[in-house]
Formats: C-alpha cells, structure tokens, sequence
C-alpha cells in the first residue's frame, strides 16, 4: 500500500471513530457500545497497515475524542481499553503458551477496566459512579467485573471473527487483494 494511501485510510478511520465518539453525548445508552465499535474500525488500520501506524492512529482519535467527546467516561473506555486492543491483541496471540496468551489478555482487560474506573470517579469526580455500585451491595463491584470478563470474551471472540471476515472474505472481494 502507498504511504499516500495509508494516510489516506487512516483519515478516514480517524474522522469515523471520532464521529462514533461524539456520537455517545446523542446516545447516552452507547457509552460502551459506540466505542467498541470505533475499536473495531481500528483493525482495518492495523491490517492494511500494519501496528505502527494503527497506534498513531489510536494516538490522535485518543486526543480528538478527549476534546470533541461528551461523554468522558465513553472517551476514557475508548482511551483505555477500546482504542488499543484491536491492536494489541494480535501481539498477545503471538505470546506462547496459548495459557500464557489468554491470561495476558485478561490481564490487559482488568487492568485498563479498573484504572479507567478509578480515572472516572477520582480524576474526573465522578462519584456518582461510586453511589451506582453501592446500591446493588457491597459485592456488586465484584460482580460488575465478573460480568465485564465475560463480555470481554465475547468481544474478543467478534473481534476475531470479524477481523478474519475482513481478511478472507471482504478484502479479497472489494478491494482485490490477496489475504495476508
């Protein structure tokens, strides 16, 4: 791919992820959604042209959704979590053992869920947040996470799925290229 080319579709990626953003202040209800969704426009990026450039391009819709976003906490799970690890994964994968594999993957999923979290609610004063959990019991934290882990799998698993359909079955049909 020419570099004017790669500029070109990492514009485009760039301008559509911060329009998904932005979309989360129209949609309160896509706080999570939308942003899983712009992290997974991050995949044809990174496939087309490689980690480097999908990582500069995570780089600059992380500072357009911080100031264009209204909802923060949508933008910090963009940041944090959503933005990176279409990227990420993949170098993950390469860890062997698979067990190895799997458990740095939940791993970066905990952490970048927690710290974001703690983001939320003492940097950005959020402690609304806190009174949320606190109304389902003293566990309910716990449980959230629980179930944040089982969501992920999920995630990840689409995020496979969907990076293997762009692959095998949408770039050799619409943009005449032969799989990687």
């Amino acid at each position: 791919m020419k570099r004017s080319q790669q500029v070109a579709l990492c514009g485009v990626v760039a301008a559509l992820c911060t329009v998904l953003l932005f979309m989360t202040g129209m949609f309160p209800f896509s706080t999570y959604a939308l942003p899983a969704l712009a992290g997974l426009l991050m995949v044809t990026v990174a496939v087309e042209t490689g980690p480097s450039w999908a990582f500069t391009l995570y780089v600059a819709v992380s500072i357009l959704s911080f100031i264009m976003t209204p909802d923060k906490e949508a933008m910090l799970m963009f940041v944090m979590f959503f933005g990176h690890y279409p990227i990420t994964k993949f170098q993950l994968e390469k860890v062997k053992p698979k067990i190895l594999s799997v458990l740095l993957k939940f791993i970066c999923f905990n952490a970048c869920i927690v710290v974001s979290y703690f983001i939320i609610i003492y940097l950005f004063q959020m402690q609304e947040i806190l009174a949320e959990f606190g109304e389902f019991g003293k566990y309910s934290v716990y449980i959230l996470l629980g179930l944040g882990n089982l969501l992920f799998v999920a995630y990840d698993f689409a995020l496979t799925q969907i990076t293997r359909a762009y692959i095998y079955w949408f770039r050799p049909r619409f943009l005449r290229r032969s799989a990687k």
